[in-house]
């Protein structure tokens, strides 16, 4: 079942573990990690990349990494 909500958002702290803090356009923070396929193809995230994510609408104070905007 495919239930996760697509959102983007502006990279704000890199922190340890390859986890990252996140704020989302509307000014919500999310605690966010980087997807199996970025973290393979090692694709590099900087404080200030925009990055789309998916979340479960479950819980939305956590969020997975898919593509990086810019």
């Amino acid at each position: 079942m495919d239930d996760h909500i697509t959102i983007e958002g502006r990279i704000v702290t890199v922190l340890p573990g390859t986890m990252f803090r996140v704020q989302l356009d509307n000014d919500h923070e999310v605690l966010a990690v980087i997807s199996g396929k970025m973290r393979k193809r090692w694709v590099r995230l900087t404080a200030g990349d925009r990055v789309r994510m998916e979340m479960s609408p479950y819980d939305l104070t956590k969020a997975r990494i898919v593509w990086r905007v810019g």
